[in-house]
């Protein structure tokens, strides 16, 4: 299969790139996902394992997602611990008047946790609502825990951009650049100098947290990477598992322009020599640090790259190589160095000359 075939296959399957799709998990796909790690078991309401859960543009006007159970606020998912088990034990605890909201149509799922058994009421609310109920043997507060932590992933808001992502001295690298500027290629020099690869082609971005967008590479591209010339490259088995991997969280863009080398210099893109970079690029709705790198005969282009991730690091820890030189140069103008020398060629005074 050639990488063409593959990037086609994925498309078939998910939005183009630099769209954004909101994920749409079904309860009996959330079951099957989830089923291992919080110890569920299926316990009523077989009709309900269609409902879909979601967090899309309309959700805004639906119920929120997760919550305990109880008769003010609605939940799509509604959690049962050991205090809404008893406060939900009598047989009259789910009639329809005692509710604000409408219970069956808002709720999508049920989970009782720490292994108890669900009130029968509620057995019977599940299979005649067509609502899942479901028991998990974890506590209540890790399974809320678990639970949110799981779903922010599963229902993240995604993106798919098209580029390469690498983790370069472990920080979490997007190369963005136009068709045939070199992005694949730039990506091979860096395995080979030691760096991971991470996507290629169509990584896929979600917001899981505020401020924080993680890539995943889609499962088809796994270990894959194509370089024109070369074909299909699987990294893993070539270079070994250790320069692969699924995910990383994006700190840093690299966008390649292509310029001819005579036109290198006055380019209107590369700003003053001593300006600070601040260009970035919005994502999922964060902002991310980006850099543009000139794309020209003779550059080696994964030094610059190492260069440009270092030099980040060292901004995000407040460290700026250019107000450091502008700051030192302002001591020598003023006629004060950083060791407190005077500038060369001027003769210090002495003590003598002030007492003359």
């Amino acid at each position: 299969m050639t990488a063409a075939c593959c990037s086609r296959a994925w498309t078939l399957r998910h939005p183009p790139p630099d769209s954004v799709a909101f994920p749409r998990l079904s309860v009996a796909d959330a079951f099957e996902r989830f089923e291992t790690d919080l110890k569920l078991d299926w316990i009523a309401g077989d009709a309900g394992q269609n409902r879909v859960l979601t967090r899309d543009v309309d959700a805004g006007r639906r119920p929120r997602l997760l919550g305990p159970l109880n008769y003010n606020s609605a939940n799509r998912i509604q959690l049962l611990g050991a205090a809404e088990v008893r406060s939900f034990a009598e047989p009259d605890a789910f009639e329809h008047d005692r509710f604000e909201y409408a219970l069956t149509s808002a709720s999508d799922l049920f989970i009782v946790s720490d292994g108890l058994s669900p009130p029968d009421a509620l057995k019977n609310l599940a299979d005649s609502g067509g609502i899942a109920l479901i028991r998990s043997q974890l506590p209540y507060g890790e399974l809320l825990k678990a639970l949110r932590h799981e779903l922010s992933r599963a229902l993240a808001e995604r993106e798919i951009v098209h580029g390469v992502m690498m983790d370069v001295l472990g920080t979490g690298i997007l190369i963005t650049g136009d068709a045939s500027v070199g992005k694949s290629e730039l990506a091979l020099e860096l395995v080979s100098r030691g760096h991971i690869l991470v996507a290629d082609d169509a990584p896929e971005f979600s917001r899981i947290a505020l401020n924080t967008i993680e890539c995943r590479c889609p499962p088809l591209l796994q270990d894959f990477l194509e370089v024109r010339g070369l074909g299909v490259l699987n990294i893993a088995r070539m270079y070994g598992d250790a320069h692969t991997r699924r995910r990383k969280i994006l700190r840093f863009i690299i966008h390649l322009r292509a310029v001819s080398g005579e036109n290198l210099e006055g380019l209107s893109f590369e700003g003053s020599r001593m300006s600070e970079p601040s260009t970035t690029r919005t994502l999922l709705g964060t902002e991310i640090a980006e850099r543009t790198i000139p794309v020209a005969p003779g550059r080696n282009l994964a030094v610059l790259v190492e260069a440009a991730v270092r030099d980040h690091i060292l901004r995000a820890g407040g460290y700026s190589a250019t107000r450091d030189l502008v700051e030192k140069q302002a001591r020598l103008l003023t006629g004060r160095t950083p060791t407190g020398r005077a500038p060369s060629g001027t003769a210090p005074e002495s003590d003598s000359a002030e007492t003359s």
